[in-house]
């Protein structure tokens, strides 16, 4: 049936109306993305195309106390190269001789880069990755190669820069350094000295707008930045290098020998509190060992044998026992309530004065002495613990510090036992190495407890921004009389007693031993025994400079457990190492004494040195602290790249040097 011409014409309207309101609603739309929301697809657009990038700022230093590296900011450039914004005439003229510098500087034939340039061009590449990880120097020469010297636009060159950070002393103090990370939620993790004053070290970072191109990569608009970075503060740590290495090898060396574990040791200065040295070395699945964890800061443990010190001055302070009162230990075993205490020595010291009771370390005695006069009123005895700030934890900038526990009357871990038990460092009393060395650095320091430290103070270039003073926490730990007993107690641990084989007249120490049971609940323990073996105590033991204790978990006990067998040692081979390199010197009436012979032998030694001195070593392979300290002994600035074994030297061996002169490291 035909169509008649009234329907062709009402369909054509409609049709004509459908269009014209799909043309309104479309102008509608438009003056609505003009006129009501431009802007924010303006934005939107322009954001997806144009973008500032952060640019994080150098980090300040991190300096030992003589002003050696402990961490730096090194800068480092990846080029690249815009292969479509360079003109014709351009890259081919400067193909050839950019292909040939490039070549001189990487060791790559240039026919590699030749290749490498023509196929970026005729794949209108813009991103192209021509050097990873340049240096400074490097990319000075860079820009100065053909093509390159013309610029961003005109020679596609693309810089990007992005900061390491590098530890000189590699992986010693490794977990004392610390770092501060930022995980992929932006929260951030922060250890050691690098976490702790990250607020001063990080600065302020700067920005720099790029241009989205090809393949979701970016482009930097300009060469200059948006806003420019501000480095962060240098911090100078107390921490002094060549102690740090004396530590560092000694304990690794124990460790080692006796397969522990793990281990940790640190040097106070006594007076200030300063931490010279702080090592904290775990063992692999290899038997080697490494900065694991910050042991001595945050790991807790029951002290054993050393937390008798705090027994016998809350003893001697509350006058219960005098150092020449006589205590039984009979056989070397008792039993209190039901448990048995045991002397090391097998059928115990018999009757000894509570001196030397300490002086052997008799757990028999020390437990008669505190049981016996604490029983029927505990709280005295914590209370005295108390009043030594025992149960108050330090306090530190670094993060992670183990809060120390002293069982109190009352507590849900408090027993019949707490009491004997707590006498000679069990019953669940709980403290990090560091907080056992800051109470028997107070014992050195003429009953003063003062706060560990870390950080000296915070420069920026020459001027101090703020300087970290002395803190004392508690000014008298006891009496002065009591004080005077245990400093005497102390030293006939290391003269007859338990750290007898640690004696040398060469040089006077004092201190104590400890070897705790740990673990001793497991069910394996009786055929595979565990045991915490430490040293506290100071050197020199008349008037003290430093404070030191090592603490050695897990070691073999079938090749040594005792604290004074596998400690002790180390703690020996760090005072004798600083007595060597600073010894202890006598005070004189009258320097107008001369010896000839003296005299010569010294002028003709100096002058010996003073030749040597003018001859560049050759420290090719040598580790980059080892290297480092050497050239500066030396009189030489040195700069370095890297990290590792030196692998050249910009001055060759046997050359003559210059005071001040500059040497450059290449390390790896």
């Amino acid at each position: 049936m035909a169509i008649s011409e009234k329907g062709i014409l009402n369909r054509l309207y409609f049709v004509a109306g459908c269009l014209f309101l799909f043309a309104a609603a479309v102008s509608v739309k438009l003056m609505d993305i003009q006129f009501v929301d431009g802007e924010h697809y303006r934005n939107l657009a322009e954001e997806r195309t144009y973008k500032n990038f952060k640019i994080p700022a150098n980090r300040g230093n991190l300096y030992d106390v003589n002003g050696s590296l402990l961490a730096t900011s090194i800068p480092e450039y990846d080029i690249r190269f815009d292969a479509v914004t360079v003109s014709e005439k351009n890259f081919q003229a400067n193909v050839g001789p950019l292909s040939k510098s490039l070549s001189e500087m990487f060791g790559k034939s240039s026919s590699y880069y030749a290749q490498k340039l023509r196929t970026a061009r005729a794949n209108k590449q813009r991103y192209l990755l021509v050097a990873r990880g340049v240096g400074y120097s490097e990319l000075v020469q860079l820009k100065k190669f053909p093509m390159f010297n013309l610029g961003s636009y005109k020679g596609g060159l693309i810089v990007e820069q992005r900061t390491v950070r590098e530890h000189p002393l590699g992986k010693m103090g490794e977990r004392t350094v610390g770092y501060e990370r930022q995980d992929d939620q932006g929260y951030f993790t922060r250890v050691g000295l690098e976490g702790a004053y990250s607020s001063y070290l990080r600065g302020t970072d700067g920005r720099r707008l790029k241009q989205k191109i090809a393949k979701g990569q970016w482009k930097p608009i300009s060469d200059n930045n948006e806003k420019e970075p501000k480095d962060g503060y240098d911090v100078i740590s107390t921490i002094d290098v060549n102690i740090q290495d004396i530590a560092h090898h000694a304990l690794l060396k124990q460790l080692e020998k006796y397969e522990a574990d793990h281990g940790s040791v640190v040097v106070m200065e006594t007076e200030t509190g300063e931490i010279k040295a702080i090592s904290n070395l775990g063992r692999t699945s290899k038997g080697t060992y490494y900065e694991k964890l910050n042991y001595a800061v945050g790991e807790l443990h029951e002290p054993g044998s050393t937390f008798k010190l705090m027994a016998n001055i809350a003893a001697l302070e509350d006058k219960v026992v005098d150092t020449g009162d006589v205590v039984d230990t009979e056989n070397g075993r008792i039993k209190v309530r039901n448990r048995w205490v045991r002397d090391s020595r097998h059928g115990g010291y018999g009757k000894i004065s509570v001196a030397r009771a300490f002086e052997v370390s008799s757990n028999v005695g020390t437990v008669k002495i505190i049981y016996d006069n604490y029983k029927k009123n505990p709280q005295k005895f914590i209370d005295r613990l108390n009043s030594m700030s025992l149960n108050e934890p330090l306090g530190l900038d670094i993060k992670g510090e183990g809060k120390p526990y002293i069982p109190q009357p009352g507590d849900s871990k408090w027993s019949g036992l707490s009491l004997p038990w707590m006498a000679y460092g069990y019953g669940s009393i709980q403290m990090t190495p560091l907080q056992i060395l800051t109470f028997y650095n107070a014992v050195a320091n003429d009953g003063k407890m003062v706060k560990p430290r870390f950080i000296r103070e915070i420069k920026e270039w020459d001027k101090t921004v703020k300087k970290f003073d002395k803190e004392v926490i508690n000014p008298a730990i006891c009496s002065p009389e009591t004080l005077a007993k245990v400093q005497e107690m102390l030293k006939n641990v290391v003269k007859r007693g338990t750290g007898k084989s640690l004696y040398s007249e060469n040089f006077s120490m004092a201190g104590k031993t400890g070897t705790a049971q740990t673990e001793y609940w497991m069910k394996d323990f009786a055929s595979n025994p565990r045991y915490i073996s430490s040293f506290v105590g100071y050197f020199p033991a008349e008037n003290p400079k430093y404070t030191s204790i090592v603490v050695i978990h897990k070691p073999n006990f079938r090749k040594g457990y005792y604290g004074a067998d596998v400690s002790g040692p180390v703690f020996k081979r760090i005072a004798q190492k600083i007595y060597t390199d600073t010894p202890i010197e006598d005070t004189l009436d009258s320097f107008e004494v001369e010896n000839e012979k003296v005299q010569d032998d010294f002028e003709q030694y100096f002058a010996k040195i003073q030749d040597e001195k003018v001859i560049m070593p050759d420290v090719t392979g040598m580790p980059a602290m080892d290297a480092i300290s050497l050239l500066e002994n030396l009189g030489l600035k040195v700069n370095f790249r890297g990290k590792g074994v030196v692998r050249s030297q910009s001055i060759s061996a046997g050359q003559k040097i210059k005071n001040n002169q500059q040497v450059n490291l290449n390390l790896s």
